[in-house]
């Protein structure tokens, strides 16, 4: 199988059937380096057991106005060129709102899919905190931007008001100095909501999420695997955004539910 189309930064890892990974909002769109790398390495590699997985990241070069649906077209297109549909897709927060798209956009693309910290729409909290976040950035003020984004990820009012001082420190692991494929993601992002067309999506689903996480919340993560006709809920009580992607369990249980039709 030939890599992504020519924009997408990927990575792979692993050997066997292809896997689909499609990350959450990242600085930029350029290949990831350094901690960067390494963490999406590390979420990578439980996946990567008995399977060739594919870390891919939206297009570089974003036009003004883009949209989910576009976003996930990009995907389709790139899947057509592989020639390796249908495919297995997990996405990761914002990744998982385009897998989501593309999963109802394009059916016969998506064998099986893993939401992780993600839904059909943003949580009402989550919607007005990335609002403000893409203002800022608008401004051309990272540091608010990226202290706003950073409280998104914890629980609890002081891991929240720490995540958003080392934001505010340190603006780079979040919002890249060139950030306009961020913001143009962050602007699909905000006008997304996939809920009414939740029962459009055959493909077997499995929705993973925390009780606790303050981009989506507990009601709407219920609110996706129950629109689902075949969706199924994995809520971890008490579980941040952060927490959920980074837990332990996550890849067992990813495995699991992927295997579920191996034959």
């Amino acid at each position: 199988m030939n890599g992504p189309s020519e924009g997408m930064a990927s990575l792979s890892l692993g050997a066997g059937p292809p896997l689909l990974l499609m990350p959450g909002l990242t600085p930029d769109h350029r290949p990831p380096t350094g901690m960067a790398r390494r963490a999406q390495l590390g979420l990578m590699r439980p996946l990567a057991q008995h399977r060739q997985v594919w870390w891919v990241n939206r297009r570089q070069g974003l036009p003004e106005g883009t949209t989910m649906a576009d976003l996930a077209d990009d995907y389709a297109t790139m899947l057509r060129e592989w020639q390796a549909a249908p495919i297995d897709v997990v996405g990761v927060s914002t990744g998982g709102e385009v897998a989501l798209q593309l999963a109802a956009d394009h059916p016969e693309l998506v064998r099986r899919l893993v939401l992780v910290a993600s839904a059909c729409r943003l949580g009402a909290g989550g919607h007005e905190v990335e609002r403000r976040a893409a203002e800022a950035l608008e401004r051309g003020d990272r540091r608010t931007a990226a202290s706003l984004l950073w409280r998104l990820l914890p629980s609890g009012r002081l891991a929240t008001a720490v995540a958003g001082g080392v934001g505010w420190l340190l603006p780079g692991p979040v919002v890249a100095k060139e950030h306009s494929d961020l913001l143009a993601t962050m602007r699909a992002e905000l006008a997304f909501d996939l809920s009414d067309r939740l029962h459009e999506i055959a493909t077997p689903t499995l929705v993973v999420g925390g009780s606790e996480d303050a981009s989506y919340g507990e009601a709407v993560f219920r609110e996706t695997a129950s629109g689902l006709p075949f969706g199924h809920l994995s809520l971890r009580p008490g579980r941040s955004h952060a927490a959920t992607v980074t837990g332990r369990g996550l890849g067992p249980e990813v495995n699991a539910f992927l295997g579920q039709h191996d034959t």
